[in-house]
């Protein structure tokens, strides 16, 4: 069996989308859909003395129609803005130097969409979960169309036998579809696995760069990974 997962590009996701990437075989960025504003694929929340904030990467508009992987950055020292947040909310974590580390790799890319995948790809492996995982990205596949359509096709042409996708997918995909071609469709089951914070009480959508500045090697042991059937997930699925 062959697992797919395929993501949009986003900034030093959470942990629990380290638990979705950790299921797959091949992973996919989808590089080359429409940029939707102020979701996490330009911004991740970051815990503080006084709760939590955005961090955001300002985006240049140039369009409707903005695709990820042309997105470029407003002007302004927003690099250095994020190192200073990040700086303050890690102060006292054991293992800031690690997280620091994996952050000042992707912020030396001067292309955003590469610093998002670095943000995907590089905790990935310093939690251990890349060393399998071959990755692609949509806009180098050749693989045309939208929607639920498009997934089936990406997962078609990779040889995907089970497609392993987060809960957002629940609003388009055709399922029926995916079973009539012989894919698997299972959803992951965020665990929220809570480790110790900084500053009150847990918040489990913080990035990812805050659980390795607080377990260091040892917070692969919070990433676990597992899935739900899809049709178990819709009936138990609120709404």
């Amino acid at each position: 069996m062959t697992t797919i997962v395929i993501s949009q590009p986003m900034l030093f996701p959470w942990p629990g989308f380290f638990e979705l990437v950790a299921t797959a075989d091949v992973y996919v960025h989808l590089d080359d859909v429409k940029f939707s504003n102020n979701s996490f694929t330009n911004r991740i929340q970051m815990k503080h003395a006084k709760g939590w904030s955005w961090m955001t990467i300002p985006v240049r508009k140039t369009g409707d129609c903005l695709l990820i992987r042309d997105l470029t950055a407003a002007d302004g020292p927003w690099k250095r803005r994020h190192r200073t947040m990040l700086v303050q909310s890690l102060a006292k974590a054991r293992y800031r130097s690690d997280a620091l580390t994996l952050f000042d790799q992707a912020y030396q890319r001067p292309d955003i969409l590469e610093l998002l995948i670095d943000s995907i790809e590089e905790p990935a492996r310093y939690l251990g979960i890349w060393k399998t995982i071959a990755t692609l990205r949509s806009s180098g596949m050749g693989v045309l169309g939208n929607s639920s359509q498009r997934v089936l096709d990406i997962v078609l042409a990779l040889g995907g036998t089970r497609y392993v996708t987060a809960h957002g997918a629940r609003n388009y995909l055709d399922h029926a579809a995916f079973e009539r071609a012989g894919i698997t469709v299972e959803y992951v089951t965020y665990s929220k696995t809570q480790y110790p914070q900084l500053y009150g009480d847990f918040l489990p959508y913080v990035t990812i760069l805050d659980l390795i500045a607080a377990l260091g090697p040892e917070a692969a042991s919070i990433i676990r990974p597992a899935t739900v059937p899809w049709r178990k997930f819709l009936d138990d699925a609120p709404g």
